[in-house]
């Protein structure tokens, strides 16, 4: 979804999504083989990734705040309607929405890196709740 609304600001052309959906499915590919031999080592890298997406976000919000981004720019429509934002939201807001998918996203991928195969998954229906 954080694709998806992104996309949306930007419009791009048709070379742009093919490079895109291009990209995707090397990395899925890959990601899928990878998995294959080592499930732990995936949620590991993924969980690194998903911070360095919080440090962005983060720096985003700090040029948000400076005026340099995005000043009072409003938030996309899908953007709105998928993380139940209010109808006047901004993108700083959505930046923030964003930035705590991706915390969520780090804290689940590093927790299931640090898990046997044979561990039940804390984060089912109702096994546990977030800190």
């Amino acid at each position: 979804m954080h694709l998806i609304t992104f996309l949306e600001l930007r419009r791009p052309g048709p070379l742009f999504r093919a490079a895109v959906i291009a990209a995707q499915g090397v990395f899925f590919n890959a990601y899928f083989l990878a998995y294959l031999l080592s499930p732990r080592t995936c949620h590991a890298f993924i969980g690194f990734l998903e911070e360095e997406a919080v440090k962005t976000y983060t720096h985003a919000l700090a040029e948000i705040d400076e005026g340099r981004l995005w000043k009072d720019e409003p938030a996309p429509q899908i953007a709105v309607q998928y993380w139940g934002l209010s109808k006047d939201a901004t993108m700083r807001d959505l930046i923030l929405a964003v930035r705590a998918d991706e915390a969520c996203h780090a804290h689940v991928n590093h927790t299931f890196s640090k898990m046997a195969s044979n561990q039940t998954n804390p984060f089912a229906a109702g096994a546990s709740q977030l800190p």
